[in-house]
């Protein structure tokens, strides 16, 4: 099966109204059911969103140098006493993370979030927006080798409430992706445990991350696999999908649909039988083995088959290797990523779908899962 548990200054008080007059068509006593809201409310949610998700963004960079999607001057509006509350312990906490990821060698010189309203809704007194933030960061050169950018892109939904007068108040601002927070995303609960079954299954072995590693390269060409197919894929789709595949976006994730098909571009060779058993590895027309799609039957198909090897630390893997994450240490693995990028001092940097990023280093993800358990496996 699909894992289904994947699951900065603070802001400043926002005061201005969201939407009044022509700017809003709607009237709450228009009716009860939800309608679309005109182009400039839709805008100006945008703005909304646009402000709370470059704060987050601007917690993590150097100087606080960052761009909103607009530019020009952010629209204010006013939070809810939770979401404000909400909102300034998620900058503490990313400016937290920012610490930590100094401390192993990593900062962002600048950064541009962009926002776009996908929908938005108004029904009595209620409004529902849903917004896809599109962040890239820029790596400072600490080290010298670090790749350009990190990319991501990620889905959210807000709740508002109209206020006496015809102000707005954001109550609240959720991510709708099922795999990793984002760069600029606190890192919320995960409290999903997996009973164990009592069957034994080919688990592997969970890898330090201990930082520096002893170095352990891998030959790149030459051998059964292309690692650079894998990576050229990879990084041609992290954002858009491949129209040759089906999506498994819903709440398992597509992450490991993801990485079955960078490694098939590479060179990983099908093995065709019944779906659900784990030993078999497969995509057809209709259908899918549960190992292409499931990021414990992949780890299962994987060691059973020897098609990959489990490595001792995760500083050890190269372009082409797969980690996976164990989030809330319940057993069951609930994320896979392919490393598309590795620098000349050992750091890897991770692309991956759900949430979809583009070279994010393996500092970030144990900056943002110190407590998590961790695979390494060299392909």
């Amino acid at each position: 099966m699909i894992p289904k548990r994947f699951r900065p200054a603070a802001i400043a008080a926002l005061t201005v109204a969201l939407a009044s007059g022509s700017l809003f068509a709607y009237s709450a006593s228009a009716g009860t059911g939800p309608r679309a809201a005109d182009r400039a409310t839709a805008d100006t949610f945008g703005r909304l969103a646009d402000d709370v998700l470059s704060q987050r963004t601007q917690a993590l960079v150097d100087g606080q140098v960052g761009r909103h999607s607009s530019g020009k001057a952010s629209t204010k509006a006013r939070l809810s006493v939770q979401l404000k509350k909400d909102e300034d312990a998620a900058i503490a906490s990313l400016r937290s993370r920012k610490t930590r990821l100094a401390e192993l060698g990593e900062a962002y010189s600048a950064a541009d979030t962009r926002v776009a309203v996908d929908k938005a809704t108004v029904a009595g007194g209620k409004a529902t927006v849903q917004v896809t933030e599109e962040t890239t960061l820029t790596y400072k050169k600490v080290r010298g080798d670090e790749p350009a950018t990190t990319d991501f892109r990620t889905r959210y939904e807000l709740t508002l409430t109209s206020k006496r007068g015809g102000d707005w108040e954001l109550t609240s601002i959720k991510s709708q992706e099922a795999g990793p927070v984002a760069v600029n995303e606190p890192v919320a609960a995960k409290a999903n445990v997996v009973k164990d079954d009592g069957n034994q299954y080919p688990d592997g072995t969970p890898a330090s991350t201990k930082y520096p590693a002893t170095p352990k390269p891998k030959a790149k060409t030459g051998g059964a696999y292309d690692y650079a197919a894998m990576t050229k894929y990879a990084e041609k789709y992290w954002r858009n999908y491949n129209p040759e595949y089906r999506k498994f976006s819903g709440a398992g994730g597509d992450c490991t649909n993801f990485i079955s098909q960078a490694l098939k571009a590479g060179g990983w060779k099908p093995v065709p039988g019944s779906t659900s058993d784990y030993r078999n590895w497969n995509y057809e027309a209709t259908r899918q083995t549960d190992s292409w799609v499931g990021a414990n039957e992949w780890a299962w198909f994987t060691l059973s088959n020897e098609r990959a090897a489990n490595l001792a630390n995760v500083y050890q893997m190269d372009v082409g290797d797969i980690l996976q994450v164990d989030f809330n240490k319940d057993g069951s693995k609930d994320h896979s990523m392919m490393v598309t990028y590795r620098s000349g001092n050992g750091m890897p940097y991770l692309t991956y779908h759900s949430t979809n990023t583009y070279r994010k280093s393996l500092a970030s993800i144990i900056a943002s899962y110190p407590n998590a358990v961790y695979f390494a496996y060299r392909t």
